[in-house]
């Protein structure tokens, strides 16, 4: 397979970094504010395993846009993922805490 070439390669990287920069203010704000009520674990499951796919993709082409801006998507990612599981599991303790009667 011949190389895009170097205009090409910047366009990747371009749309790499916005595509991978898109992430970080959610995860941003998800962190700042502790509220995940709105995300859904299913998608991001599922964009997860994408995310490793795309970057077992890149790694067999050589691609570094696609390698770089897949590893850090998937960190940004795992890092939702983990944050919706440890808010359900602290909503589900607190209403479990909750006296019934």
């Amino acid at each position: 397979m011949s190389s895009p070439g170097p205009l090409w390669e910047a366009v990747g990287l371009l749309a790499a970094t916005l595509t991978t920069a898109a992430f970080v203010p959610q995860v941003w704000l998800s962190w700042r504010s502790g509220n995940l009520a709105g995300v859904s674990m299913g998608m991001y499951a599922a964009l997860a395993l994408g995310i490793v796919l795309w970057l077992l993709y890149g790694l067999a082409l050589g691609s570094w846009p696609l390698i770089l801006a897949n590893a850090i998507s998937l960190l940004l990612t795992l890092a939702m993922l983990g944050m919706a599981w440890r808010w359900r599991r602290r909503q589900r303790a607190a209403r479990d805490d909750l006296p019934t009667g």
